[in-house]
């Protein structure tokens, strides 16, 4: 309708008026700066900058429509919408001159107007509802920059204070009885409109100076896009309308250096650090182990945003398949779920956990269980989630149904989002969101446990040990952090063929044998490395090596047991003592080699989680130390690593809460000794 497009236009207006005044001004700024004559004196680059931000929101309407004010409801739900709105704001931003860190405020109009898709009423008759609805945002913001250059990310909070609630609401005639007369427009407030938003953005950017650098007046133009998701968007207190939006605008900033107090010719050229060069290559003698594993298993089913169905990650059997089912058997039974690298053989497992759990409480008939649902949404819609396992578990394995109870929650009892918390929400939630299985029976538990929240009976699997981290080749660049803003390698065989490795700005780096060798069992390499130091010049190093593939043994056997941990937590080994002295230390043999991999997921700093697997791994140790020293096992040698959130050296994958949950794990390999 005429209303619908004239809207459209007026946005589109607004932000076209917007852009056009951030670049005449931009223009006038460089004009100022080309008055300015070179001088003598030089200035930094500015830490703080003040300007204005501008920008188009492009909103997009979900959920449902219906009642507008306490006095009006039409004869239409309206459901689905779009809109262009303005944004336009004041900005402050901090960052000191190459660093990563600093923030962004903003704070201005913030306008999520649009139209709702036309629908149709009982008498045929069209009807459009738009609305202006707009906010004065206040957005503070991390600012983010990975290699400390122009390119940015940030993200932040946003605090919206309701500006304009009003709407429009047009029913047109039906087109069958052209002659009817349409009724006349109805314009007001929403009613019941949250005066208040809080929600979240991301969003990158990249600053463009439009001035010399060495000026003390510094102009910024700073194209950005940001995505604002639908939590915590709904406008209204009642029905269910939410809102995403989509911003892109620019920011021209400004901002004044310091000055540079000019260097004598005489003073001493700058001092780069000396940095040693080293390689390190395994034997990698085959002797690498065929693993009997003890695989824990997962006793939290996780169910996906806005559905309280069980996922189709899972493995669901019909009744005729559940005969055929054994535990010891389960990769039979694969889910739909594409698996891949190191984390398949285990995922196959644990996405079989509602059959493993149906086929041990039918062979112990006397066990019980209780399924505790946990939704942001509420305990109503948790009990929604726990009652979709149990009419699988009672449907399918024919379980009595009294021998399962259910509860809904709020918030696991161990739950990932702390109160106050507000970063990575998204993730933690996603972990929160889940049927935990409670059980007191102790056929269905892990020995040694006891109580609801007791681990469930591991799994033991059987299979080929992928390549540990332990067979890489090590490349070690002392000092390179001082030193380089980065470096690269040169790595070429005997007959010239030249591969590249980098670029990298870390210290140590870890390469698979295999990259380097392709299909060759071994081969001698030169390895130069080329690092670029904090002057621009170019500093080389060499050394030789010979790598070996690493093969994995058909001969030998070892045995792994896994610990998992709930999120941030160090203290399971407590719950573990047990397990891990009469379970795990008597079956280490006498001259075994015991190597412990502590982990976690990618939630958190990094510092904080690197540091939290080593304590991890350190409290393993110490209890199986201290267990083989009392049994009288002689010649037992440990190899402790903390991996933290390795991703590379990291047993699962992250992207989804199971396998976050399995990263939090200290995995223990006994490997007994000729």
């Amino acid at each position: 309708m005429k209303n619908k497009i004239n809207l459209k236009k007026g946005s589109q207006s607004a932000w076209s008026l917007t852009l056009k005044s951030l670049i005449v001004s931009a223009l006038i700024m460089i004009g100022v700066q080309a008055t300015v004559q070179a001088q003598e004196v030089q200035y930094s680059a500015p830490s703080w900058y003040f300007g204005v931000a501008g920008g188009a929101n492009f909103n997009f309407y979900d959920g449902s429509t219906n009642q507008l004010t306490t006095s009006f409801t039409p004869p239409a739900v309206f459901n689905k919408g779009n809109g262009i709105g303005l944004f336009l704001a004041p900005s402050i931003e901090f960052h000191k001159p190459d660093t990563r860190f600093g923030f962004i405020l903003q704070a201005g109009l913030d306008s999520r107007k649009g139209d709702f898709d036309q629908v149709t009423t009982d008498c045929n008759c069209p009807a459009d509802l738009s609305t202006d609805l707009s906010y004065i945002t206040v957005e503070p913001s991390l600012r983010f920059a990975p290699t400390k250059g122009s390119f940015y990310l940030y993200g932040g909070p946003r605090f919206a204070f309701v500006q304009d609630k009003s709407f429009t609401y047009k029913q047109g005639i039906n087109p069958n009885f052209p002659d009817q007369v349409a009724p006349a427009d109805v314009e007001g407030d929403f009613s019941d409109v949250e005066e208040t938003i809080i929600s979240m953005q991301i969003g990158a950017g990249y600053d463009i100076p439009l001035s010399a650098k060495g000026n003390k007046t510094q102009l910024v133009l700073s194209p950005f896009v940001a995505f604002h998701p639908y939590f915590g968007q709904d406008p209204r207190s009642i029905e269910t309308w939410n809102l995403t939006t989509v911003r892109a605008g620019a920011v021209l900033k400004l901002g004044f250096g310091h000055k540079i107090m000019p260097v004598e010719e005489e003073v001493a050229e700058i001092l780069v650090p000396e940095v040693e060069f080293s390689v390190t290559s395994p034997q990698n003698v085959p002797g690498e182990l065929r693993v009997t594993e003890t695989f824990p298993l997962l006793n939290y089913i996780y169910f996906d945003k806005e559905s309280t169905d069980i996922s189709n990650r899972y493995v669901l059997l019909n009744k005729d398949q559940v005969k055929d089912f054994k535990e010891d058997q389960v990769e039979v039974f694969a889910p739909n779920t594409e698996l891949a690298g190191r984390s398949k053989r285990e995922m196959v497992v644990y996405y079989n956990i509602l059959n493993i759990l149906g086929d041990r409480m039918g062979k112990n008939p006397s066990s019980t269980i209780t399924l505790v649902g946990s939704s942001e949404n509420g305990p109503a819609e948790g009990k929604l989630m726990a009652e979709s396992v149990k009419k699988y578990l009672a449907d399918v394995f024919a379980i009595n149904a009294n021998r399962i109870a259910i509860e809904g929650r709020n918030k696991p009892k161990v739950a990932e989002e702390q109160k106050g918390g507000t970063r990575e929400l998204i993730l933690l939630r996603e972990g929160d969101r889940r049927v935990s299985i409670e059980s007191s029976s102790p056929a269905l538990l892990m020995e040694f446990q006891s109580g609801p929240s007791a681990p469930l009976k591991p799994v033991q699997i059987v299979g080929v040990q992928e390549a540990p981290i332990s067979s890489y080749v090590t490349f070690k660049v002392d000092k390179a952090d001082e030193a380089f803003s980065k470096w690269q390698m040169e790595i070429t065989d005997k007959n010239g063929i030249l591969q590249n490795f980098g670029p990298y700005t870390e210290e140590e780096v870890s390469i698979p044998g295999n990259t380097i060798l392709g299909t060759n069992p071994e081969g001698d390499y030169k390895v130069k490395m080329i690092g670029t130091n904090k002057t621009g010049e170019i500093v080389t190093k060499e050394s030789t090596v010979h790598i070996v593939a690493w093969t994995p043994s058909k001969v030998e056997e070892g045995m792994r047991f896994s610990i998992i941990y709930e999120f941030d937590d160090a203290k399971a080994i407590a719950m573990y003592n047990k397990y891990l002295s009469e379970v795990v230390a008597p079956k280490i043999p006498a001259n075994a080699k015991v190597i412990i991999h502590g982990h976690t997921d990618v939630i958190g700093e990094e510092d904080y989680n690197q540091k939290l697997s080593v304590k991890r791994a350190n409290d393993v140790q110490t209890t199986l130390q201290k267990s083989v020293t009392k049994l009288g096992t002689t010649g037992v040698t440990f190899e402790v690593t903390g991996l933290g959130e390795n991703e590379n050296a990291a047993p699962f994958g992250n992207k989804l809460p199971e396998e976050r949950s399995y990263n939090r794990t200290v995995i223990i390999d006994i490997v007994p000794q000729k």
